[in-house]
């Protein structure tokens, strides 16, 4: 149970970095350098070297990283019940760039445990790469369900209120979560997601 909160945590992390990164980068200018906008994780790492072509493919994905794909799809396979391994499962599918295997994984152990606030954020962060706001919306509202004042749901809501282009909701979310959490983690990133947003 210790780990729920730091995997809640990465979440957010990932989310207000790509806030940022959304509304500092110039849009006229994207950065098309692959290598620049690789993750440093164990799936991604080194596949940057040179003459790689700089991006994920087939023909780079290390050995090592195939091997733990098929063991843990084969704990999956043998014990789908096992929501520990199952989650593990889909947190490296994710990572792998296989987003609609890891949703599929992820909605079944939803489906033997609907109070899993963890598997819907981390559905609704696939949900929010894929600009896909409204259905990210969705599973982040149903926290609410399980914990009605979820300090990071409301984070999150503003969010993807922000990146749906409606300023004044998501400045409405984090100035209240800062004025009920000024020194938490969750305060001081409310606060400088509305920094980002010019107020």
């Amino acid at each position: 149970m210790k780990i729920k909160p730091l995997y809640i945590y990465l979440s957010i992390i990932i989310i207000a970095v790509v806030l940022l990164i959304i509304f500092t980068t110039n849009q006229e200018t994207p950065n098309t350098n692959i290598a620049a906008q690789m993750p440093q994780d164990e799936i991604h790492k080194g596949l940057t070297k040179p003459g790689m072509g700089g991006g994920p493919s087939g023909s780079n994905v290390s050995e090592e990283i195939k091997k733990r794909m098929e063991m843990l799809k084969t704990a999956y396979d043998k014990n789908p019940n096992d929501t520990l391994k199952a989650r593990e499962y889909a947190e490296f599918l994710a990572a792998a760039h296989k987003p609609n295997d890891a949703i599929t994984v992820y909605e079944k152990i939803l489906k033997k445990d609907p109070k899993r606030t963890d598997l819907r954020f981390s559905l609704a962060l696939i949900y929010f790469h894929r600009q896909d706001y409204a259905k990210a919306e969705q599973l982040i509202s149903e926290v609410f369900n399980y914990d009605k004042k979820n300090a990071q749901a409301r984070y999150n809501l503003g969010a993807i209120a922000a990146n749906k282009g409606e300023s004044d909701k998501a400045k409405q979310l984090w100035t209240e979560l800062v004025k009920e959490q000024p020194n938490t983690e969750l305060g001081k990133m409310a606060q400088e997601s509305l920094t980002s947003l010019g107020k």
